[in-house]
């Protein structure tokens, strides 16, 4: 099987006014993303607005990154519901269209027990023969994953990453000490260097989608030990993680990416775009960030 490691950019998904996904754009972001060194690609991520999207559309994110990427760089597609059927249905459809890996998302409306939600991930696992990488977020999903169900899940052979947005690092070190076979992935509500540190083996996040070049040069610096190096560029870099968190999620990405001069459009309604200030403040970080040395 595939090793994930790496920085993973979580891709917006770009959509016209009519529903349609702009499959050229996404082509070109992919191309350059892998230019810059990306060492995987992440559709239907959080930033990916899988929650507004429909299978369909999905399916025409999960093929453009696929069909871009070429096979140089691992492409982990998204795959979420509130159904366990519809879960399974999209992993194994993703996979025939050549996904390297799944991202294992849960959506609940109602209040699911652990063994409910032990069984949505295990299923999906059992559906695909490709590595399964568990996401857990707990500020935005109902059902969230606690550690004796993570626990039991990485057990599972294809159960192999977890790509934890809790904000509590202390919880990652948990998984880590109680779950030695399940390498963890930071998000950006985390602090990357900080996370690969502890012993991450990269980061899953959208901000990475626009400093995709600064991004590698940080997972390069805490990779070869180098923390006083990684934690100044960590330092530089956090600005736009505060972005990110500070405004909506899509709606920062796909302004940056705009400003960069890629027509991603903007977040699907009833999520609005930036305001005029508001980018502004993020065009600002963007100009500052690259004047940074990358050393």
């Amino acid at each position: 099987m595939t090793e994930f490691r790496g920085v993973y950019p979580y891709l917006v998904s770009p959509v016209d006014k009519n529903g349609r996904v702009k499959t050229d754009v996404l082509a070109r972001l992919v191309k350059d993303l892998i230019k810059a060194g990306v060492h995987g690609l992440t559709p239907l991520g959080s930033t990916g607005e899988f929650a507004y999207l429909n299978n369909e559309q999905r399916a025409a994110v999960v093929k453009t990154t696929i069909d871009a990427a070429d096979g140089r760089v691992p492409v982990v597609a998204g795959v979420v519901s509130t159904s366990t059927a519809d879960a399974v249905a999209q992993a194994k459809h993703y996979q025939r269209l050549g996904a390297d890996g799944i991202l294992a998302i849960l959506e609940a409306f109602f209040p699911l027990k652990d063994a409910q939600i032990e069984s949505y991930f295990r299923a999906v696992a059992d559906a695909v023969t490709i590595p399964v990488v568990l996401y857990t977020n707990p500020q935005f999903q109902r059902s969230d994953l606690p550690l004796d169900v993570i626990a039991r899940l990485a057990e599972h052979k294809r159960i192999r990453y977890i790509k934890d947005a809790s904000t509590n690092t202390g919880r990652l070190l948990s998984i880590m000490n109680r779950c030695p076979k399940l390498k963890v992935f930071s998000a950006s509500a985390h602090i990357p260097a900080a996370v690969m540190l502890i012993g991450g083996v990269g980061w899953m996040a959208g901000p990475a989608c626009v400093i995709p070049k600064e991004s590698v040069r940080l997972y390069d610096l805490c990779r070869s030990g180098n923390w006083d190096g990684a934690m100044a560029l960590q330092r530089a870099l956090w600005r736009i993680n505060e972005a990110f968190a500070r405004f909506n999620l899509a709606a920062c990405i796909k302004a940056a990416l705009q400003i960069q001069g890629y027509d991603v459009g903007d977040p699907v309604p009833p999520q609005a775009a930036l305001t005029a200030d508001a980018r502004k403040i993020v065009k600002g970080i963007l100009a500052d960030i690259k004047k940074l040395p990358l050393k």
